[in-house]
């Protein structure tokens, strides 16, 4: 049985494949269990192997370079993080009928983060914590992150895919949330663009790649979008994965440099943007993504609308 598909000339993966794929580069793994996961990435077939272990084959050519990333800088990273960050195991070659290179992680343990957590101003600080010292770390030899673009470059597209969400999603995308919308965009387009050198980034601090045990942040996973670029990328956190009255803990926690209306300002159209972008494109092949995303844009907006 295959994977479901989420793209467009995405190979054919699943637990044979996988089997298949570490009898032949991986045979003292070769024995042990492999149970495909509904994971919320959508970069990566994911599958857990054994109890402590996991397999990620990439769905897209565009992802297969995040392959390679993350065992250059995943073992550097992992002891300058105050939390769990998955080790890199294996790196696997083509094979099977597989294009691509792909990989074993080690397995962390823990639940996505919830869009209503327990104890949201504690996840606050804790992920505060987290971007400062990923944000902290030399950025010597860094490549450019996934969302490293500045705004202004995703506007045209922005522009469009709001449009066709208010022509098609009149639930999530009225008059009067295209309109705010638009004043969320625009305010990020108007704030200057971060004064000092590029940080390394997240870039995708999302549900299904923060862990929590207890309502507290036990690991941040899939570094594919990690790069060096804006800090305000890693702020769409506050709109992800923690609620309005969250977000003073969260800013007061973060990079003094890092805490400025415009920086919060660019992190709030980052989030908006990604946010419409995912409900766009994932509405319906990914509706758990589409969801999230629709719940994103209602809390970017209502947060703006009620500091106006």
């Amino acid at each position: 049985m295959t994977a479901p598909k989420l793209h467009p000339a995405e190979p054919d993966t699943g637990a044979p494949l996988v089997r298949a794929l570490l009898a032949a580069q991986f045979p003292q793994w070769a024995g042990l269990p492999v149970t495909p996961l509904d994971s919320a990435g959508t970069s990566n077939a994911v599958f857990r192997l054994g109890a402590d272990r996991l397999v990620r084959l990439p769905r897209t050519a565009g992802a297969v370079a995040d392959v390679a990333k993350e065992h250059r800088w995943l073992p550097y990273f992992a002891p300058r993080l105050p939390v769990a960050v998955p080790v890199p195991l294996g790196l696997g070659v083509p094979g099977q009928g597989y294009p691509w290179p792909w990989s074993v992680h080690s397995w962390l343990d823990g639940e996505p983060a919830a869009l209503e957590c327990a104890e949201p101003e504690s996840l606050a600080v804790e992920l505060a914590r987290f971007i400062g010292a990923l944000h902290r770390i030399d950025p010597a030899g860094g490549p450019p992150a996934y969302r490293s673009e500045p705004l202004a470059a995703r506007d045209a597209r922005t522009r469009a895919t709001l449009a066709d969400l208010a022509a098609t999603e009149p639930g999530t995308i009225d008059t009067g949330a295209a309109e705010a919308a638009g004043a969320v965009w625009a305010a990020g387009l108007r704030a200057p663009a971060h004064p000092g050198p590029a940080v390394w980034i997240h870039a995708d601090l999302q549900p299904g790649n923060v862990l929590t045990s207890g309502g507290r942040l036990s690991a941040v996973i899939d570094f594919g979008c990690l790069g060096l670029g804006d800090p305000a990328v890693d702020h769409l956190a506050a709109w992800y994965l923690l609620p309005a009255a969250a977000h003073p803990a969260f800013r007061a926690a973060l990079p003094p440099d890092h805490t400025d209306d415009a920086c919060w300002a660019r992190g709030r159209a980052w989030a908006l943007s990604t946010a419409l972008g995912e409900l766009h494109y994932y509405r319906d092949t990914r509706p758990a993504m589409a969801d999230t995303a629709r719940q994103v844009i209602r809390r970017v907006l209502g947060s703006f609308q009620t500091r106006r």
